[in-house]
């Protein structure tokens, strides 16, 4: 809802244009983006901070982690002050890649406070100001970063490439973090996949044909436009005129071809 809501806002309020192929690459993203969700597995459930540690603590989970800090940090200082004027893709991975820690810190937080009202020692436990030192961090370099993308970029493309970069990015961490993969079954795995692929071409759709003039009026008169063909000449002994006498000096010699 929400990528549909930005392209049709910025559209009326910010006098901003999305053409047809934008408008379906907004829908093949939320569609793609809603069949992944679909067949993602379950969370494990976690109860406990101490549960939410251990997860938090296991290799595969601090690998990955390891991995998205180090892109982050790229992307911020090496390839943002060289391209991130020029490529949309820049502000908003970091984005989507600082997205992975603060939902994760959601999550966490949120089971501090069921077990702040439950009665817990959840202040004691380092743990709940880790999570919230990491999601002030979080939220404020997406904000940043996201400003500064909307400030460079039209609004109904960011809001688009953003919510799939960042959705894609929170699954991955969910099931990384809670294993869920190894609950998934062949279905779900096609499933994923296919949903995956569908936000590809929805991408691809949005940002590679952003410039060009489609739209439902016009579309009859593009289609034709690009189905004419060049005109070809059955007689064999015709004389066929090469250069455009239009253009062309009086005084400049004609150049004719002969096809015998």
């Amino acid at each position: 809802f929400s990528v549909l809501c930005s392209a049709i806002l910025s559209s009326y309020l910010l006098g901003e244009r999305l053409n047809l192929l934008g408008k379906l690459g907004c829908m093949l993203s939320l569609v793609g983006s809603t069949v992944m969700v679909i067949h993602a597995p379950e969370d494990e459930e976690v109860t406990t901070l101490d549960e939410m540690s251990s997860k938090l603590k296991e290799p595969g989970f601090l690998a990955y982690a390891a991995i998205l800090l180090a892109v982050c940090f790229l992307l911020i200082f090496y390839l943002g002050p060289r391209y991130g004027q020029s490529n949309i893709l820049i502000y908003l991975t970091i984005c989507s890649v600082i997205g992975a820690f603060s939902v994760s810190s959601v999550k966490g937080l949120g089971i501090a406070i069921k077990g702040f009202f439950a009665g817990r020692p959840v202040l004691q436990h380092p743990l709940t100001w880790i999570l919230v030192v990491t999601l002030v961090a979080s939220i404020t370099t997406q904000i940043n970063y996201l400003n500064k993308s909307l400030d460079i970029f039209n609004t109904s493309l960011v809001f688009p490439i953003y919510y799939v970069l960042f959705t894609t990015i929170v699954i991955t961490t969910s099931i990384i973090l809670f294993k869920e993969w190894v609950t998934m079954t062949v279905v779900d795995i096609i499933g994923t996949v296919c949903g995956f692929l569908t936000i590809i071409l929805g991408v691809f759709l949005l940002h590679a044909f952003k410039d060009m003039d489609v739209s439902l009026g016009n579309l009859r008169q593009v289609l034709q436009s690009g189905e004419q063909a060049p005109v070809t000449r059955d007689d064999k002994n015709i004389l066929i005129e090469v250069d455009n006498s239009s253009i062309a000096p009086e005084d400049k010699p004609k150049v004719f071809m002969i096809y015998t």
